[in-house]
Parts: C-alpha cells; structure tokens; sequence
C-alpha cells in the first residue's frame, strides 16, 4: 500500500497534500468533517502542509453558513468552523488529492462527475472507510436532532483520525 500511497502523493507535486470533504449540502456534515479535520491537523503541527475544503453535490445550500445545531456542537467540542457552502466544481477533481464524501448518493454522483473531469486525479471515497467502527455511511442529520449532529462529529472525528494517521 504504501508504494501506492508515495506514487499519489509525488503525482500530487510539492509535498503539499489535499482533501475535499462532500456532502450534498455542504452545511452540515462536510463543513463538520473539514473543521474536525484541520484541528486535528492544526493540533499535530501538520496543517501547513494540507489544504483543506468541503462542498456540495447539489447546488441547495450555496452561500449558506454551516447549520446552527452544526456549529452549537462544533462550539460545544471547541472545534473552530467557518465555511460557506459551495458546490464541487471540476477544478476540484484535478486539484484535491483526495475527495472524501459521507454516502453511497454523494459517491456515484462525485464518481459521475469525475468521469466528467478530464485527467481526473483525485481518490474518491467514503470518509466512513476510515471508521475503526466500520460505520461506513455518515448518516445526514438536517432532519434530526442535536443529537443526530453529535453521532456526525463523532463519526468524523474517529474517520479523520484513521485518514490523518494513514496520510502523515
């Protein structure tokens, strides 16, 4: 695996490493993701060397803030988060080493897309591939409750861990 691992990481140029987190709104889960994410990175002095994103299938949310009952357990957590949602665009498969979406719905539409892209370099997956837990899909919480959030942070917080360690 590693052989693969240093063949991506050359092909992405400059040491600097990449990811997307995706879903379709991009305000709750994904901008969740991407805060977990860059703390964890910030934290382990590692931040400088990745860029780091979110952004939506659909074009609902555009513009939007992350959700409130997002950002109430972001606070709660002391994780900082700001964000404004944005779609994927074709730029983002050629420039995001990694592209790491929360369900089955936001894999084939991202798949369909990338198909799309020309010299499409990304790796596209499941953050949930990472979870010690094997919960594979990162359930959308907008419906839910507080609580609904809280099993998202806690599923990106284990799946951003898992991906960190796997890629420093």
């Amino acid at each position: 695996m590693t052989s693969d691992k240093t063949l991506h990481n050359n092909m992405a140029g400059s040491g600097s490493k990449s990811v997307l987190f995706v879903c379709l709104g991009n305000i709750c889960r994904s901008p969740i993701a991407e805060a977990v994410f860059r703390k964890m990175a910030t934290d382990g002095g590692v931040v400088d060397k990745w860029r780091i994103d979110s952004a939506a299938t659909s074009t609902y949310e555009i513009g939007s803030s992350p959700d409130h009952r997002g950002q109430a357990c972001m606070k709660k957590h002391d994780v900082p988060m700001s964000h404004v949602a944005r779609q994927v665009t074709k730029d983002d498969f050629l420039s995001f080493e990694y592209i790491l979406c929360m369900d089955d719905s936001n894999l084939s539409e991202l798949e369909r897309r990338a198909k799309l892209a020309k010299n499409n370099q990304a790796k596209i997956e499941l953050l949930g591939t990472y979870d010690p837990e094997k919960q594979r899909i990162i359930k959308d919480p907008y419906y839910g409750g507080d609580e609904d959030f809280e099993k998202v942070y806690q599923q990106c917080v284990r799946c951003c861990k898992a991906f960190l360690e796997n890629n420093s």
